[in-house]
């Protein structure tokens, strides 16, 4: 398998992936400083839960809108645009001095992520198109994602001992400065011009119109949905039982999150083999109920010592893995390259819409209940979502359909690109929903 590394274009995007994910960590380690600053000790939380729903609102409803809107504009002055905008309201954030100021230039930030992060997952299938190999740039952009979680705070307070908090703000511009020269000297294909003529809202609607209509994508919306269950228990609650049951959130729960990261580069390191090996749909089934198992274990385990749940994290991390890495693979064989960035974007949208469910869930479920049970009980709910999962995304799924376009007449382009038998035109080739096929076929090869 060829490295994507070789690429000379995924690496200057890879490097920066980095430089944006080491900003947006020092920014999230910034605007928990700051509600401590602003909100004091009593108000803190609700001033951070505050920012970041801002930050779920965002993400969930602009990102097909910002799509829609940039579909005219070259990719790279696209995201060079977004990152600069990104790095200039970073600026004023270290200076503000009340909530609404930090709320309002956080939405705009957020605004303009959700806008970066759909397109840039869109350009990568176009700069490394090797099946195999954009395998494993999703690997390497998993694991970028993994050590972003843990090593982010590690650089924070490494910082912290020679800056002030309200520096942070800064640094992550300067990362931010970073992502934009990478971005130009990388060589990005133009985009389509198909989807720019089409009336805006049928441009915004349309990731979300491939996205319902397309079964293994809406697996793909229940898989992840299933996985933030219980994956929101480990991001929401690792703190709490770090605290209550090891004695000092401070000194467990990097521990915790350390071995969680381990896990989780395993697993993207294992993926592209796997899914050489087996189709998506099972490594990504596989994740949701090993995450499911090893959460039930857990709950079920009296008093464990740290080398057991050493074994546990490093499982959630695994699981996590195994769910989240093969879903741009999914996307790309089911979208065609001018809707990429339009089902991006609707992925984007509609998996942190499962995550706005499930981080209050995860919260209010440990505060309920014990947290064990808690883990129990998001866990079983997790194995049955998956379960629905299978049943909407079909064991036999192959990209290649037979259907027919008695619709068409004979001298079409499409239908001289194929070879079509019988009065209707049937004809075999890799299907996904567009203009010509608005409904899915459950023809086969």
């Amino acid at each position: 398998m060829n490295s994507p590394l070789a690429n000379p274009n995924f690496r200057w995007l890879f490097s920066a992936q980095i430089c944006s994910l080491v900003g947006i960590g020092l920014l999230t380690v910034a605007l928990s400083l700051a509600a401590f600053r602003i909100g004091g000790a009593e108000s803190a939380g609700q001033v951070l839960g505050l920012l970041l729903a801002l930050k779920m609102v965002a993400y969930v409803g602009l990102a097909p809108l910002a799509e829609s809107l940039l579909a005219g504009i070259s990719r790279k002055v696209a995201l060079v645009s977004l990152d600069v905008g990104r790095m200039l309201l970073l600026l004023p954030m270290a200076f503000a001095n009340n909530i609404w100021q930090i709320a309002g230039l956080s939405f705009m930030f957020f605004a303009l992520s959700a806008g970066f992060t759909p397109l840039y997952q869109s350009v990568i299938p176009d700069v490394v198109p090797e099946e195999d190999t954009y395998a494993r740039a999703l690997s390497w952009s998993r694991i970028a994602y993994t050590l972003e979680a843990v090593l982010s705070p590690v650089i924070a307070g490494a910082l912290l001992t020679v800056l002030a908090g309200d520096s942070l703000f800064l640094v992550a511009a300067l990362a931010f400065t970073g992502s934009i020269g990478a971005i130009l000297f990388a060589q990005i294909p133009s985009q389509s011009v198909e989807t720019k003529k089409k009336p805006f809202w049928q441009r915004v609607s349309k990731g979300v119109s491939i996205y319902i209509r397309t079964p293994r994508l809406r697996g793909l919306f229940l898989l992840n949905f299933a996985l933030s269950l219980a994956m929101a228990w480990v991001l929401v609650n690792s703190v709490v039982y770090a605290g209550a049951r090891l004695g000092s959130s401070e000194t467990y729960l990097p521990v915790l999150m350390g071995f969680y990261g381990l896990g989780a580069a395993i697993g993207a390191v294992v993926v592209p083999r796997l899914v050489k090996w087996v189709q998506e749909r099972r490594v990504m089934s596989s994740g949701t109920f090993l995450f499911a198992i090893v959460g039930a274990v857990f709950a079920g385990l009296p008093n464990p010592p740290l080398p057991m749940l050493a074994s546990v994290w490093v499982g959630f991390g695994l699981a996590s893995s195994l769910v989240l890495t093969p879903g741009g693979l999914v996307i790309t064989r089911s979208a065609q390259k001018q809707d990429r960035a339009a089902v991006f974007a609707a992925q984007f949208s509609l998996s942190h819409a499962g995550w706005l469910v499930a981080y209050p869930l995860a919260g209010w479920m440990a505060t309920w209940v014990s947290l064990e049970m808690a883990m129990l009980i998001l866990s079983l709910a997790c194995a049955t979502v998956t379960l629905f999962a299978l049943r909407v995304w079909p064991a036999n799924d192959p990209l290649e359909r037979a259907h027919t376009h008695p619709e068409l007449s004979e001298d079409h382009p499409h239908l001289r690109e194929t070879n079509t038998t019988g009065p209707n035109h049937r004809h075999v080739h890799p299907y996904r929903i567009d203009d010509l096929h608005p409904h899915w076929s459950n023809g086969a090869v």
